[in-house]
């Protein structure tokens, strides 16, 4: 009389251990890939923040270095980029920013905690043209925000002479 036995066979076995690894190696993929760009959005985030903050200080300036304090009577002359001899915390008008960047990132008082590994360069030209002004009556912000990973956002604003 023969008896029977339960249970699996070793073909079963390593058949279960099979379909279990690459089962679990899928998992294990998905879960890298979602962690490994967790940190993006964030990053993002953060870019966006740090361009509001720089846009809001150099829009906040007058638009040139004649212009009178208030704008009126508004500025007359011609489209002039760049610093006049002045270090950050002295910056008057738009135009003084033209070639500055930062790393860190800093307002006019002192470093921005918390955005190490962040880079803003800023750019500003005469572009009054590409808004239907003559050309010296508005000015292009452009600012390139780097994050730690590498990542390049831009942002553009006009501060036209008003």
């Amino acid at each position: 009389m023969r008896s029977i036995q339960g249970g699996a066979t070793l073909v079963e076995l390593v058949m279960t251990i099979v379909i279990i690894s690459v089962a679990i190696a899928g998992v294990v993929g998905a879960f890298a890939l979602i962690s490994g760009r967790s940190a993006d959005p964030l990053n993002q985030t953060r870019a966006v923040e740090l361009a509001q903050l720089y846009m809001d200080e150099i829009i906040s300036k007058k638009y040139d270095d004649a212009t009178p304090q208030g704008g009126t009577p508004k500025y007359a002359g011609s489209c002039n980029i760049g610093p006049e001899e002045e270090s950050r915390d002295t910056y008057n008008d738009v135009d003084d920013y033209d070639g500055t960047s930062d790393s860190p990132p800093r307002s006019a008082e002192a470093p921005l905690d918390g955005y190490d590994g962040f880079t803003v360069d800023v750019a500003v030209a005469c572009a009054g043209g590409e808004v239907d002004l003559p050309g010296p009556e508005a000015k292009r912000i452009d600012l390139i925000i780097t994050t730690p990973g590498g990542q390049s956002f831009s942002f553009s604003a006009y501060r036209a002479n008003f």
